[in-house]
């Protein structure tokens, strides 16, 4: 097995060829993937039950397990993406600014690529795809490293992108996936300096704090999704209840489900007990505070740990409000930055949520799912930032590059 040195300096030279590779064959390679992932269902499909097995052997629980099975209609949407990120515009070489000095020196600004990604990720699959297509169609090579519950559906569909790449004369290398999956190689790629441009980790607070405490490579945060619903005084309850339930139920194992449900006392009464029953029905765990305890028998009591906890599963913290200031305290509070909403028909409290809450994304009456890079038009995302430099929220193609100055002079020198 190659050494994971090996591996990123074949990533760096693929890096440098594709930097340069003309959008058209980059956007080929990404429709035959696309056609490839489907071709080749049956094998993927093979070797992901072997993983979701092997998970289940080892008690994975059903949340993880969700994250790892591919359907289906997962297939075909990781070969939506691609053709999606395939129908984008290529924002290598875009323009940015360009201005002219009184020496007559002209400056331009324009997008490059960062050079090799590093993507660390557990249990889901359809990442490598993601991340794979996101990286290439910037012109970056990926280099992937997933878990050991993944191994055999990463392998399959890392092979599927590298046959695609080849097809259009690109290097197979522009997608690497690292078949090594121990901790120790983990940290490896966390510190390949000479080789890694930019770090992604995708996964839980174990696999963020091994990123912290290990890396040595510039790392983009996807933190923990401990999104809120927060219900306002001015709400139509009747949307509010629809947009709590997709928002906890559509698919609780991913990072933007919501996890906290905050209400106004002003609609308390009405609302609590209404929005407990049905998710209650559908097999959701409540816990809350004092006054929401009171107004339903389904909520038990929680803990400061539980208002600050990502659950990924049929579990919802419940919190009772004064005002829309202590909203939005609490808000600030126990959020990890991801997605944040709120319920209203008052403009005015709209507003002063989306300039308050400290978040990538506030939504406005709709579901917290929404934030999502498919969802806003970005084909796919390579994960969702919850920090602030370079990238925030869902990471496209844009935010998988950066800039450089290229100065245009007639033999001026400084004086």
């Amino acid at each position: 097995m190659p050494s994971v040195i090996e591996l990123g300096r074949r990533a760096q030279a693929a890096s440098r060829r594709l930097a340069g590779a003309p959008t058209p064959a980059k956007n080929g390679a990404l429709l035959t993937a696309a056609d490839l992932l489907l071709e080749r269902a049956g094998e993927i499909g093979a070797a992901n039950a072997g993983d979701l097995e092997a998970a289940a052997a080892g008690g994975m629980a059903e949340g993880p397990l969700d994250r790892l099975r591919l359907t289906d209609s997962r297939l075909e949407s990781m070969a939506n993406g691609l053709r999606t990120v395939a129908a984008l515009p290529d924002p290598v070489g875009e323009v940015l600014d360009g201005w002219r000095r009184p020496n007559g020196l002209e400056i331009v600004r324009t997008r490059v690529p960062l050079g090799v990604v590093a993507i660390i990720y557990e249990n889901r699959p359809n990442v490598t795809s993601d991340a794979a297509g996101l990286c290439v169609k910037a012109g970056n090579a990926a280099l992937l490293r997933g878990s050991s519950s993944a191994l055999r559906s990463n392998i399959v569909v890392t092979q599927v992108l590298r046959d695609a790449l080849v097809k259009h004369g690109l290097p197979d290398d522009a997608v690497i996936l690292v078949e090594d999956t121990s901790y120790e190689t983990a940290t490896e790629v966390m510190q390949l300096t000479d080789y890694v441009d930019c770090l992604i980790p995708r996964g839980g607070p174990a696999l963020i704090q091994s990123i912290r405490d290990n890396a040595k490579v510039p790392v983009i945060i996807d933190g923990d999704g401990n999104c809120h619903v927060y219900v306002d005084a001015a709400a139509d309850l009747d949307q509010a209840l629809k947009i709590v339930v997709n928002a906890k139920t559509q698919r609780p194992s991913v990072c933007n489900a919501a996890e906290s449900l905050v209400v106004h006392t002003a609609v308390a009464d009405a609302f609590v007990p209404r929005v407990a029953d049905v998710l209650h029905a559908q097999g959701v765990e409540l816990v809350g505070d004092a006054e929401s305890q009171r107004r339903s028998p389904y909520i038990g009591v929680a803990t400061d740990d539980d208002f600050g906890r990502e659950y990924s599963d049929l579990k919802c913290s419940v919190a009772v409000v004064s005002d829309l200031e202590a909203a939005i305290a609490h808000v600030n509070h126990y959020g990890t930055g991801h997605t944040e909403a709120i319920v209203t028909r008052d403009l005015e409290a709209a507003r002063r949520f989306t300039h308050e809450i400290d978040a990538a994304a506030v939504v406005v009456n709709a579901s917290t799912r929404f934030t999502d890079g498919e969802e806003f038009g970005f084909g796919a995302e390579i994960g969702i930032s919850t920090q602030k430099l370079h990238a925030r929220g869902p990471m496209g193609l844009r935010e998988l590059t950066t800039y450089k100055y290229i100065v245009w002079g007639e033999g001026q020198v400084r004086e």
